[in-house]
């Protein structure tokens, strides 16, 4: 089990990185005031948000793989 912690370290430290970036943009994207209408601006929040999500349905996907042990998926083929 503690083998397994030290291969999760980089999945989450990357995907935390990633949400904060994206969490970053959505701030951006609401500081600023133009004159955009409010349906375009829900479009473009709706990028971040979509990203977040993907990053941790990947992040929940490599840490099933990681305990199962199927880390080498590449040696066979």
């Amino acid at each position: 089990m503690i083998k397994h912690r030290y291969k999760l370290i980089a999945p989450v430290i990357v995907t935390a990185a990633l949400v904060l970036y994206c969490i970053g943009m959505a701030v951006t994207l609401l500081s600023f005031d133009f004159d955009i209408p409010g349906g375009f601006k829900l479009v473009l929040l709706l990028s971040p948000v979509i990203g977040i999500g993907f990053s941790l349905y990947v992040l929940i996907e490599r840490i099933k793989e990681i305990r199962s042990g199927e880390e080498d998926d590449l040696s066979k083929y």
